[in-house]
């Protein structure tokens, strides 16, 4: 299956992203080449191949939820620029007066 530029742009347009014409032909042959590969692998018959949940013989490794106290809260606060009443304070980021 050959995916089109336009259909690369249209990828591109959803992530919004901004992409050159030079970009375009080089994702374009990029993304063909995926699903290339993709299409090889529907190939392969795995009709008696076992599911593989975990490749290594590694086990969950649980350990006591134990409360321990943790930094001091005047101690962190040293290296915050401008805080109010116990609280690191930020720049407004939407302000909710405006109509959008």
């Amino acid at each position: 299956m050959a995916i089109s530029a336009e259909e690369v742009r249209h990828v591109a347009a959803l992530a919004k992203m901004a992409i050159t014409d030079e970009e375009l032909t080089k994702f374009t042959a990029q993304m063909d080449d995926i699903l290339g590969m993709v299409e090889q692998l529907q190939e392969v018959d795995t009709t008696d191949v076992p599911m593989t949940y975990n490749v290594t013989d590694a086990r969950n490794v649980m350990r006591p939820d134990e409360a321990v106290p943790g930094t001091d809260r005047a101690e962190l606060m040293k290296n915050v620029p401008e805080s109010e009443d116990g609280y690191i304070k930020v720049p407004a980021i939407i302000d909710e007066s405006e109509e959008g």
